[in-house]
């Protein structure tokens, strides 16, 4: 691969260490644990999404035992975050949730997965929400739910959900060799239909729809937990299209780890998703291939973080969430990993600090989390990278087992940035399934998906957020879902913009006045 050849040529070059965080967490109201029992080690994610269209995302996180906790995001009048005190989102049970726009009205909805069942909750776009569960006809199955995705199908006013569910509690040969089925629903009129199963579920921790193989259709991608499977399974890749797994046959290799999270984006620049799996041990770091497959990253690029990098605990590390992100802006993405024993696993480390790697411009990636301030040694799970005061510089949010939740704002000397939400009106209105090409005056493009899933237990629905480094501007373009792509678009640094579809394939682009 050019990844291998250019690792050779260039290994060992210097990098910068401007990256750093101050801890943030007085601005949280109350100190938010994920709790329970062994129901609860797996999950604790967060959600993080505006719902009022203030620019400000709000923060949803689960609780496990405990109540999930919904937090209004005040920080533009300095009043931190403000607890929000309905009792519409406070559900116990809660694994997680994702943020997207089931019924296409504009407004952003949750999909919360509880061990238990399912809920879904309608927003109204002023941060209010109701039930919508079984108005929907998706609150039939009493299953432990570990991770979500939605994908749109053409022509479809709704999207199709995925739900990937973990043991079967039900079996009383389990919990080992006891793995549940997964499923999918589609939409039928504004409701939806019976769930598909997918079958056979070997513990799903992380699924994600992504058009991997850029041929215009999103497939589902299942990573797996082999600590329950134990033997016979695999990592998953679903064809939407016909409805079957891929095999060996097709070119997909099936290999088995402790999976539990999922991070894609292309840093390859070929304009296919890369993707991180979360284990315990070795996070894998894997390069697209022009087929269906993928290829391991050479050890040398240093993502794969399988030990603690501070402290005296050698043993191996476990990773649950993980994201690329820029977090300081200089047009390569990071990469961030939260860490932590599942409870008091013997042969696991439990000062398991997270992770965070910068990328350096050769493509190898440099441990930066102690200098930055952001080695946690708590035992994290679910996280999310997002501009929460608005600033331009990606905040960090960890919700922590058997620990309070943190938050972290970015005071990196960070470069240039522009933020871009593309968006669509009657359905799809947040544009999943939409790429995002930005081309900077060097001629490097930075390729983003629009996608809802994969993480750990939670995600984001927001702007894509690209670093320049110190260019003053860039250029857009934009492949909508239908196949039709954008002309290239100038836009200037600091920009803060929806890119909506215009006549004759020019781009529409609609300045935020945010302040900050």
């Amino acid at each position: 691969m050019k990844r291998t050849l250019v690792l050779a040529m260039v290994a060992g070059l210097p990098a910068n260490a401007d990256v750093a965080f101050e801890d943030w967490s007085s601005a949280l109201p109350v100190d938010h644990i994920y709790g329970g029992g062994w129901e609860h080690f797996v999950g604790g994610g967060v959600a993080v999404f505006d719902c009022d269209g203030d620019a400000r995302p709000e923060i949803w996180a689960a609780g496990g035992e405990h109540p999930a906790i919904f937090l209004r995001n005040q920080t533009a009048s300095d009043d931190g975050f403000v607890a929000d005190m309905t009792g519409v989102l406070d559900v116990t049970g809660a694994v997680g949730a994702y943020p997207l726009d089931i019924n296409s009205d504009g407004a952003l909805d949750l999909f919360v997965l509880r061990v238990g069942p399912n809920k879904v909750f309608l927003g109204n776009g002023a941060c209010g929400f109701a039930d919508a569960t079984e108005a929907l006809n998706l609150g039939g199955t009493d299953r432990w739910s570990t991770a979500f995705s939605a994908t749109w199908e053409s022509g479809q006013d709704r999207p199709t959900l995925a739900v990937g569910n973990y043991v079967d509690r039900t079996n009383p040969n389990g919990p080992f060799e006891a793995c549940d089925v997964n499923e999918v629903y589609r939409p039928v009129g504004s409701t939806y239909g019976p769930a598909l199963e997918l079958k056979p579920g070997y513990c799903a921790l992380s699924i994600l729809f992504s058009d991997w193989a850029r041929t215009g259709t999103a497939d589902l991608r299942l990573s797996n937990d082999r600590h329950y499977y134990v033997r016979g399974g695999s990592e998953q890749m679903w064809r939407l299209a016909t409805q079957d797994f891929l095999g060996a046959a097709d070119g997909w290799d099936e290999i088995s780890i402790w999976g539990m999270g999922i991070a894609s984006q292309d840093i390859t620049g070929d304009a296919r998703p890369d993707i991180v799996l979360t284990s315990m041990g070795d996070q894998l770091l894997q390069y697209a291939t022009d087929g269906p497959g993928y290829v391991a990253a050479p050890y040398a690029v240093g993502t794969y973080a399988q030990r603690p990098h501070t402290g005296d605990d050698g043993r191996p590390a476990t990773g649950w969430h993980a994201e690329f992100a820029d977090v300081d802006n200089d047009g390569f993405a990071d990469l961030f990993i939260a860490k932590g024993n599942v409870d008091q696993m013997p042969g696991s480390a439990v000062n398991d600090p997270n992770n965070l790697l910068k990328q350096r411009p050769d493509g190898t990636f440099t441990e930066v989390s102690v200098e930055a301030g952001v080695a946690s040694g708590h035992r994290s799970r679910g996280a999310a990278l997002a501009d929460l005061d608005g600033d331009g510089r990606l905040d960090l949010v960890v919700v922590n087992r058997r620990a309070p939740m943190e938050l972290y704002r970015n005071v990196s000397e960070a470069g240039n940035f522009v933020s871009l939400t593309p968006r669509l009106a009657a359905k799809n209105t947040r544009a999943v399934g939409a790429w995002i090409e930005l081309r900077t005056p060097d001629g490097r493009i930075n390729t983003q998906e629009v996608t809802v899933g994969g993480g750990h237990a939670g995600g984001k629905a927001g702007p894509l957020h690209f670093g320049l480094g110190t260019a003053k501007a860039a250029e857009v373009r934009v492949l909508w879902p239908d196949g039709k792509q954008s002309v290239w678009t100038p836009i200037g640094a600091g920009t803060q913009a929806t890119l909506w579809p215009g006549s004759d394939n020019d781009l529409r682009v609609h300045t935020l006045a945010v302040d900050g």
